[in-house]
């Protein structure tokens, strides 16, 4: 069984008690067991090439400020390589003030998003519409948006899209007990 949390309007985050139920977000878009299921059959590694899972702390459900995390953070020396956590394609390169450097990628399905942030530089060549396998570099970690300057890390996070498969919108998922 995976540990799973859920944003619920109103609410925050509140973990999720079963996995046969669905979960709805603000934009109708639910996650429920199959789709658990599915990401755990694309067995996606963890995207910082050298880190041990072992050695990571689950921060899906901590708060940053008044927000949920809802992601995982990867510390690593900056400048380690970045690799994609699964097969897709880049749907966009994007610079945030609070993710700085980003990369959103969907899935082969398009069910689900992939996203890199606190990137300090892309990979040679990466651009919107790359294919990507697992594996595949995407870029090195940095610590730009409002990341730390001396906490450099990779903020993971897998969503669930909408029908409407708006890159920066989604239901989020807890990557930590997916990720191999």
């Amino acid at each position: 069984m995976f540990a799973l949390c859920v944003a619920c309007a109103g609410v925050g985050v509140m973990p999720a008690v079963a996995l046969d139920r669905i979960s709805i977000d603000d934009d109708g878009a639910g996650v429920v067991e199959a789709d658990m299921q599915r990401l755990a059959s694309f067995r996606l590694t963890l995207p910082v090439v050298g880190i041990s899972k072992r050695n990571l702390v689950d921060t899906y459900n901590e708060r940053r400020g008044v927000r949920p995390h809802e992601a995982l953070d990867i510390p690593a020396p900056r400048g380690t390589q970045v690799i994609a956590a699964g097969d897709g394609r880049v749907v966009k390169l994007f610079r945030s003030l609070a993710g700085g450097l980003t990369v959103y990628q969907f899935d082969p399905s398009e069910r689900f998003a992939y996203y890199y942030a606190h990137l300090d530089h892309y990979a040679q060549g990466l651009t919107e519409g790359t294919m990507l396998k697992r594996g595949d570099a995407i870029g090195a970690v940095g610590s730009t948006g409002n990341a730390r300057d001396d906490s450099p890390h990779l903020h993971f996070a897998i969503f669930k899209l909408g029908p409407e498969k708006k890159w920066w919108q989604g239901s989020p998922i807890n990557p930590f007990p997916l990720l191999n």
